[in-house]
């Protein structure tokens, strides 16, 4: 059995449409933005990861830069499959001669069969031998600790950068769930909107991305207040670059229609709630994870609308990816969690 092990690679892979995480060995090994850089000419990859994030928005003609997953699922097939070949090249070992490549890949729940058949595809492309599905609110759930398999119901809430999912898990099973293509991609998108529409200015998503971090917002009122930010973009008067402060409560008005859907599914996950399951979540609490759950003042407002306790994961971004490598390492046990390919 030592000597198979010796021959086998086992990974762990979050594949987000922000970032990417692999887990070998229990440790995150690679933690990169989820985008690739080809070269037009003769369609070959320059660059994955981060460096690859560094050009975008910022390349000529040449070279251009894809993010392959849109709303959490795999948008660019061919893109796809260089880039998580290029992450697993990132791993430090070298893939073994004969190697058997046993790896269990994070899929959002609201996923279609033809979309989980295509992470089936990038997954023998790069040489996996034993592939495993599991739906990201049952990851996040076994990430930070809850124990999948009791009677009881927990309620994940999972806010990734592409889609937002809500599900009551209990008996090693999603009772209930709703995913919503509304994300860290769309609070993105709303930033740029409105620094457009209220300043005039326009910004590109990597700038938009720094505004949420620095003075991202659920609510207009905080008490830790962040100072104001600057940001640069081009007046669209002028057509010169300049610099304007932006406050959080810009931020908070910007991103609230995002938020009040987000709001808007957890209620409707509750409402589908069987009345045994209520009882356990109105004790248990809700809890938050993925990198929306890092929004200041998210789970004050969340508690506010459902009257509920709201909890959130010691590392939200790294729960899913946790969970997810707890799956790889007990496989035969969590069986009833994991898709395999003969289940579609």
């Amino acid at each position: 059995m030592k000597l198979f092990n010796f021959f086998t690679q086992e990974v762990a892979i979050d594949l987000g449409t922000a970032n990417t995480l692999i887990i070998q060995d229990g440790k995150v090994v690679v933690d990169e933005p989820s985008i690739v850089a080809l070269d037009r000419r003769n369609n070959e990859v320059i660059a994955v990861g981060k460096k690859a994030m560094q050009m975008h928005e910022k390349t000529h003609e040449n070279i251009k830069t894809i993010r392959p997953l849109k709303d959490g699922v795999i948008a660019n097939f061919d893109a796809a499959e260089k880039m998580i070949e290029g992450l697993i090249n990132m791993i430090g070992t070298r893939r073994r001669f004969f190697s058997h490549m046993k790896m269990v890949i994070c899929i959002p729940s609201g996923i279609t069969e033809v979309e989980k058949r295509a992470v089936f595809d990038s997954a023998d492309h790069v040489d996996s031998k034993e592939t495993y599905l599991i739906y990201e609110p049952m990851a996040a759930a076994l990430g930070i600790g809850l124990d999948v398999e009791e009677p009881v119901g927990n309620m994940i809430i999972d806010i990734g950068g592409g889609t937002t999912e809500i599900a009551v898990i209990a008996l090693s099973g999603i009772v209930c769930d709703q995913s919503i293509r509304t994300a860290g991609d769309e609070f993105t998108l709303d930033i740029m909107n409105y620094m457009k529409r209220q300043h005039n200015i326009l910004i590109g998503e990597r700038t938009a991305e720094q505004i949420k971090i620095n003075v991202g917002s659920a609510l207009s009122e905080l008490e830790n207040e962040p100072d104001d930010y600057a940001v640069n973009g081009r007046d669209l008067m002028t057509g010169i670059p300049k610099q304007i402060k932006v406050s959080y409560k810009e931020v908070a008005h910007a991103l609230d229609k995002s938020i009040s859907k987000v709001e808007d599914a957890i209620l409707r996950a509750l409402e589908m709630t069987p009345p045994e399951l209520a009882s356990d979540i109105y004790r248990t609490g809700l809890y938050l994870t993925g990198g929306g759950a890092l929004l200041r003042g998210l789970d004050h407002r969340i508690s506010q609308k459902t009257k509920l306790p709201v909890h959130i994961a010691e590392d939200p971004l790294r729960a899913v990816v946790r969970g997810t490598g707890i799956a790889l390492k007990n496989t035969e046990r969590l069986k009833a969690i994991l898709i395999d390919r003969r289940s579609i």
